[in-house]
């Protein structure tokens, strides 16, 4: 009889130890890599994605959130993707560099308000440019941010093309983003981030474009005068998931991701709306003026160059975009 109790024992101990191996097995840490700070909107939204992921699978899936590159660069991670060495990342139009579709993320004047983008970026359009960034790049979009418009600044008030009149104009090195600047009439000049600052101080540039935060942050009100609400590219920024580690997940796991995701997204939005309200106090304060520009005239300017240096894959659909 004690043998018996004792053989019993031992098997329910290793049928125990079996079990308790196979919970553990299903166990994931999922490694989140981007490149905004602590105090980002993403990072914020990053870290309520791994919050509610954890609730929604009783903590059999965690998410490990590592800001400021310090999972390396966005393409780095975004390769650590594809080999199976990094989980998740934050990225947008750098995927063109796969599909070419996903271009569409940040063509100028494409998206005239936030609620046309959300239009876009959720519908049709969006799911195609999905589909391809999955097909070609083996990464899954499960979510996506807004990213504040980007705005001229300047010492001076432009309201119009016409008033731009040759303004040495700071703009990254995109072809895109040149030949438009170009046509509008400034006089566009490739830099690196890093020297705006001083080349504003100094006068070698009258101008820069970006959005409120970058503004803000890099402490241009110090030398500019105004932030001209030219509003020229809307975009946004996916949260993606390695399809490899996609793949890998139950039905009901995959669920559970895409529920945390939009929450995430829910949650992000409500923090960027509040961000840019604050941003536009914040520089006023500081003492910049904020000036309402002719829309309608800086689209219908920059129209032909942005058809003449996008994609012949998307100009269809840039097209379209421009005729809504």
């Amino acid at each position: 009889m004690l043998k018996t109790l004792l053989k019993q024992s031992l098997v329910a101990g290793c049928t125990a130890l079996f079990l308790s191996g196979s919970a553990l097995a299903q166990d994931m840490t999922l490694k989140l890599g981007h490149l905004a700070n602590e105090d980002n909107t993403w990072h914020k939204a990053s870290v309520k994605f791994g919050e509610e992921l954890s609730r929604l699978t009783d903590g059999r899936i965690a998410v490990e959130v590592y800001p400021n590159e310090s999972l390396g660069a966005e393409m780095d991670v975004i390769n650590g993707m594809q080999l199976g060495t990094a989980d998740m990342t934050i990225t947008g139009e750098s995927l063109q560099n796969y599909a070419p579709m996903a271009a569409l993320l940040a063509v100028p004047y494409a998206y005239r308000s936030l609620e046309g983008m959300d239009e876009v970026a959720s519908g049709e359009i969006g799911d195609k440019i999905e589909a391809q960034i999955i097909e070609n790049a083996q990464i899954r979009p499960i979510a996506y941010f807004a990213r504040g418009p980007r705005n001229l600044t300047s010492n001076r008030p432009i309201t119009s093309p016409d008033e731009l009149n040759g303004l040495k104009l700071r703009v990254p090195n995109v072809p895109l983003f040149v030949d438009t600047w170009q046509a509008l009439g400034a006089q566009p000049t490739p830099m690196a981030f890093s020297e705006v600052f001083t080349s504003l101080q100094n006068g070698t540039i009258d101008g820069q474009e970006n959005p409120l935060a970058l503004i803000n942050s890099a402490n241009f009100a110090e030398v500019q005068k105004h932030v001209n609400l030219t509003e020229h590219v809307r975009s946004w920024i996916y949260l993606t998931i390695s399809e490899m580690v996609w793949n890998q997940l139950s039905q009901e796991d995959q669920q559970a991701v895409m529920e945390a995701a939009q929450i995430a997204q829910a949650y992000e939005r409500e923090l960027f709306l509040a961000d840019e309200e604050q941003l536009v106090q914040t520089l006023k304060d500081k003492g910049m003026t904020f000036v309402e520009v002719d829309n309608a005239a800086f689209a219908s300017k920059a129209r032909d160059a942005v058809l003449a240096n996008v994609n012949d894959e998307i100009k269809p659909t840039v097209e379209e975009l421009f005729n809504r």
